[in-house]
């Protein structure tokens, strides 16, 4: 089976930024798939939702098997799906943080892996994979979560030049803080901090993401690849 809409791969969907994005290009008339380790909850025309944790190796190859028989393509890629725990590097237990490396890091790179399979053929595709402003400011309590972003943006810059050949451009992310559950803990002084060494000075918001995602979507977008862009004036 094959479509002739685009189709788009959205990692952590079930809320948040995910949510959003899902949201947004399957109302401008993408398919889009999505995925996350629980139900959706929420139902929107032209898009599916699978129940998946990205550091699966079986459950990602599926997933991705089951999309190519359904629609016969594969044109964007958002990893978004991630998760973070503030703590002081001292009193970080070793499961925490190889729980972060494995989805943050190892599961962007078996979506990417497995998909790219797919956009290789068609010889077209756009790989948005999502980064953070906390490693370039170097945010004391988040020095794992920041490490496993930080390896991202290094895996996409490569990825980039791996992947050019067939068309396919990677390129990477970091927005400012968005009031989501990711960091529902953490204090706000802390946040008002972080806001206060931005050239905006305000909290991000999902259409940001959108924004930039939309930019590096675009078909006149296939000579930007290998890049990381963050929001707010962070370089």
């Amino acid at each position: 089976m094959s479509t002739d809409k685009q189709v788009v791969l959205v990692t952590g969907t079930r809320k948040g930024i995910g949510r959003h994005l899902a949201e947004h290009y399957a109302k401008k008339g993408y398919i889009v798939e999505g995925c996350s380790r629980g139900d959706a909850g929420f139902e929107v025309e032209n898009y599916h939702h699978t129940n998946l944790d990205v550091a699966d190796e079986k459950g990602v190859k599926q997933w991705v098997s089951g999309i190519t028989k359904r629609h016969g393509r594969i044109d964007a890629v958002l990893n978004n799906a991630a998760i973070a725990s503030m703590n002081h590097v001292l009193l970080t237990p070793a499961a925490s943080a190889n729980r972060m490396l494995e989805v943050n890091v190892t599961g962007t790179m078996l979506v990417c892996r497995d998909a790219a399979k797919v956009m290789m053929k068609r010889r077209y595709g756009r790989i948005i994979n999502f980064t953070t402003i906390v490693a370039p400011i170097a945010l004391a309590g988040e020095a794992i979560y920041a490490a496993s972003k930080s390896a991202v943006v290094t895996f996409t810059r490569i990825l980039a030049f791996e992947l050019g050949q067939w068309g396919i451009t990677c390129n990477s992310f970091g927005a400012t803080p968005i009031m989501t559950d990711m960091i529902k803990g953490v204090p706000q002084a802390k946040i008002d901090a972080v806001v206060q060494g931005l050239a905006v000075k305000r909290l991000g918001t999902y259409e940001d993401c959108s924004n930039v995602c939309d930019f590096f979507m675009a078909k006149s977008s296939d000579n930007i690849t290998g890049q990381v862009l963050y929001l707010g004036g962070i370089t």
